[in-house]
């Protein structure tokens, strides 16, 4: 809690100020529509750095060092959330409009196609890898699809968003 509590009071804001207050990064011309840098990047530094300081978990590596993979264990509850987040990322990336202008259909669709291309990349990378698909990746896929869009999402062709979330889905 006092994690957190640090991290919302004092890292969130100014890493939001420098991109949307006319802070150091804003006076650069950075374009972050809907929070990739700000919202996610920092999330996932810090989340490293949580990482690191716990540790790994216990019983993920072996006696001689090697990984184990510690696998979900309730798929279907983890492809609701996927789901749930992905309805929700609509209101997180179209709402980031603040003018009805008739780009929200345009977001929305980035947003989908960033999606969708980042779940079908991911699947086809497991079962090119592996010999099947992994509904844990898959998930993992649409999820990162989702997040790489969330900066350009009112700037990029449809195209570039399939292309977007091809990658992601892939890394």
């Amino acid at each position: 809690c006092v994690y957190s509590a640090a991290i919302s009071l004092v890292v969130y804001p100014i890493s939001g100020h420098w991109i949307w207050g006319g802070g150091w990064l804003a006076a650069r011309s950075f374009h972050d529509f809907a929070g990739s840098t700000c919202v996610h990047m920092v999330g996932g530094l810090v989340a490293c750095l949580g990482a690191a300081l716990l540790g790994p978990r216990i019983g993920k590596y072996g006696k001689d060092g090697k990984a184990r993979a510690i696998p979900g264990h309730n798929i279907p509850m983890a492809g609701l959330g996927v789901f749930i987040l992905w309805f929700a990322w609509f209101g997180f990336n179209c709402g980031s409009t603040t003018t009805p202008d008739g780009t929200i259909g345009f977001i929305a669709a980035n947003t989908c196609l960033s999606a969708c291309a980042g779940g079908l990349a991911a699947m086809l990378t497991m079962w090119v890898k592996f010999g099947k698909p992994d509904p844990s990746m898959t998930f993992n896929g649409v999820l990162a699809g989702l997040v790489g869009i969330t900066a350009g999402c009112a700037e990029v062709a449809p195209g570039g968003a399939i292309i977007i979330g091809l990658l992601c889905g892939v890394l």
